[in-house]
């Protein structure tokens, strides 16, 4: 599976949007998961340029063939954000006709920012499996950052959104975000993603631009408190 696993990380203002001042800002990461036998891919957070984006896919071969939303802020599925408009999975659909997986309850949220309905979205709980071609990619649901954040797990990579990243986590001071769910989410839904497995950041915020979870646990004050009061006096406020 292993030669078969299609991945690609692109950052927003370099790989895509190369012109655009909003992606360079917010070095955005893009991430597109598929399988190399059939062609099929998802692309996770599209958004600035998604011609651009689907670019990277035709030129390697690929075809969008879903959507993975991390979260339903515009920066990851386009909208408005601090006066701009945002491409995102509403443009995207103007192209493709494909489904939009989201946390079921994030869904009124990506509704409400992009324009959507419903029937673009399929909703998901933690622990489901949405396949590309062979290739199975586990969902878990991690909120703190938005209520619906979730993770995505396939072939020992972590794609996070704005859950962890390599140094650091989501903001928690944002509507609807909450530091408990935040402290169980790192300690106890991402516990079980083994130390071997490497982190891709739904933003580069660090030199690099992935990280093992074993490495980014030893180093990232996130993990440092040894116990839930502790990460609260740490980072609730």
């Amino acid at each position: 599976m292993s030669d078969r696993f299609y991945f690609r990380q692109l950052l927003s203002g370099r790989d895509f949007a190369s012109s655009d001042p909003m992606a360079q800002q917010m070095v955005n990461f893009v991430y597109a998961l598929g399988d190399r036998d059939t062609g099929e891919a998802v692309l996770v957070d599209p958004a600035y340029d998604v011609a651009g984006i689907l670019d990277v896919l035709e030129a390697d071969q690929m075809r969008c063939t879903g959507v993975l939303a991390t979260h339903y802020h515009p920066d990851h599925v386009g909208g408005s954000m601090m006066g701009f408009e945002l491409e995102g999975v509403a443009e995207l659909l103007e192209r493709v006709d494909v489904p939009i997986h989201v946390q079921a309850d994030e869904s009124q949220h990506v509704c409400t920012v992009t324009g959507l309905t419903d029937a673009s979205l399929v909703t998901h709980r933690s622990g489901d499996i949405v396949a590309v071609g062979e290739v199975e990619i586990e969902l878990i649901h991690t909120p703190g950052h938005t209520p619906g954040s979730q993770c995505f797990l396939v072939n020992s990579h972590l794609v996070a959104g704005d859950t962890l990243f390599l140094d650091g986590c989501g903001r928690m001071d944002l509507p609807g975000s909450d530091p408990e769910q935040m402290y169980e989410s790192l300690t106890t839904k991402l516990a079980r993603v083994p130390g071997e497995a490497v982190l891709y950041p739904g933003h580069r915020y660090s030199t690099e631009s992935s990280a093992t979870m074993a490495i980014t646990r030893e180093r990232n004050i996130v993990y440092r408190p040894t116990s839930k009061e502790q990460w609260l006096m740490a980072f609730a406020n």
